[in-house]
């Protein structure tokens, strides 16, 4: 049967490519499905601020008139002016275990990245460091995160076979979190804010922690510039992740250094696990799925690390210690025993470093695609 190649071209398609995966996945115990609106605000050209600067095709992949793939590309223009480089992306990619509709999808990637220009492909990434990227390429039995991506152990073996290699990948850690207070991190924590005039704020309600939104993601956007293709958010992006980012949040959650200035010099960003709330609402929060999403807030045994950043004059100094010993307060005021990273890139040794304080397992790792293009073949 042949697969029919189909571009996403109204709201009713674009809902049927967000809602492809709750099929493909249905049963499966390790995905997470994403929030509906997340992803419809993100994919959605008068709704996500990327679109400024990038341009973007979906497509749906059919046979017998029944959706099997889908995929996206994106075309980000800040990524080509900062990193000198004519790579176009691919995101949002899920497909049937059928060699054919893999190929279909990715031609279509590929035809229209030679179209432009671009001379190599490369995914899974989003629009922005922020979104979920990376294909698993292990711990395919093991439960996902709403950072993350899940996928079936044969999409990798499908993408060598198209001619896809390796470009970095991440590991994630799962942390068995200590029942008592870790002396030597609460140690390290005093010694480093007496040594270098630091302080944790002390913030008590959402709109005071909104206060320093700005601030917190002006100092990740300085120090993630360096890592795997990362480009820098424009103001109107930054408020976008704020909405998303810190609208589950509770200050407890969001540990903050300042320096004797009460300028930031650290923060991190910890949530409880959603992702069995998220299996049980299908992603959605009416009408009842939010009342899943409230109870894994307020009780859970498991949180997941999505972002700490330092201020480059105070990496290697300690500071990470002040954070640590604050998050592991909380999780032992909320009875946490599990965190999980969520992903490291494997070369980044500072981050894993920390690590070995605890016990540990790396139980994933996820892996950026890419395919150099002959702009002759198309290929």
């Amino acid at each position: 049967m042949v697969v029919q190649i189909k571009e996403v071209v109204s709201l009713k398609d674009l809902r049927a490519f967000i809602r492809f995966p709750h099929t493909l996945y249905q049963g499966n115990p390790y995905w997470t499905p994403s929030l509906f609106f997340d992803e419809y605000n993100t994919l959605r050209r008068d709704k996500n601020p990327a679109f400024e600067h990038c341009e973007v095709k979906y497509w749906l992949a059919y046979r017998e008139g029944r959706i099997v793939g889908r995929v996206a590309a994106i075309l980000n223009h800040k990524h080509l002016e900062k990193w000198n480089q004519r790579y176009l992306r691919f995101g949002w990619i899920d497909f049937t275990d059928d060699p054919a509709v893999s190929k279909a999808l990715l031609d279509a990637v590929e035809s229209w990245a030679v179209e432009k220009g671009m001379t190599a492909v490369h995914g899974p990434l989003g629009f922005t460091d922020l979104d979920p990227e990376g294909m698993l390429v292990e711990g395919f039995d093991e439960l996902s995160t709403l950072a993350t991506i899940y996928n079936y152990p044969y999409y990798p073996v499908h993408m060598q076979k198209l001619g896809y290699s390796k470009d970095i990948d991440w590991v994630e850690y799962e942390i068995t979190m200590p029942d008592k207070p870790m002396e030597k991190i609460a140690r390290a924590a005093e010694i480093v804010m007496r040594r270098s005039k630091l302080r944790l704020l002390k913030i008590r309600s959402k709109k005071e922690l909104l206060q320093y939104a700005d601030e917190l993601f002006n100092l990740l956007d300085a120090e993630y510039q360096s890592l795997y293709g990362v480009v820098p958010l424009t103001k109107k992006q930054m408020k976008a992740y704020i909405k998303q980012y810190l609208g589950f949040v509770t200050p407890d959650f969001v540990p903050i250094v300042v320096d004797e200035n009460n300028e930031m010099v650290a923060f991190g960003i910890v949530m409880p696990s959603l992702s069995r709330a998220l299996q049980k609402s299908k992603g959605r929060l009416f009408p009842f799925g939010f009342i899943h999403l409230l109870k894994a807030l307020k009780k859970n045994d498991r949180v997941d690390l999505y972002l700490v950043a330092v201020k480059s004059e105070y990496q290697g100094k300690g500071v990470n210690t002040i954070l640590m010993n604050r998050m592991m307060e909380v999780f032992r005021k909320h009875g946490y025993t599990k965190a999980e990273s969520n992903p490291e890139l494997e070369t980044n040794l500072d981050v894993q470093g920390q690590w070995k304080l605890f016990e540990t397992r790396q139980h994933k790792r996820r892996r950026i695609f890419i395919k150099h293009l002959n702009a002759e073949s198309g290929n």
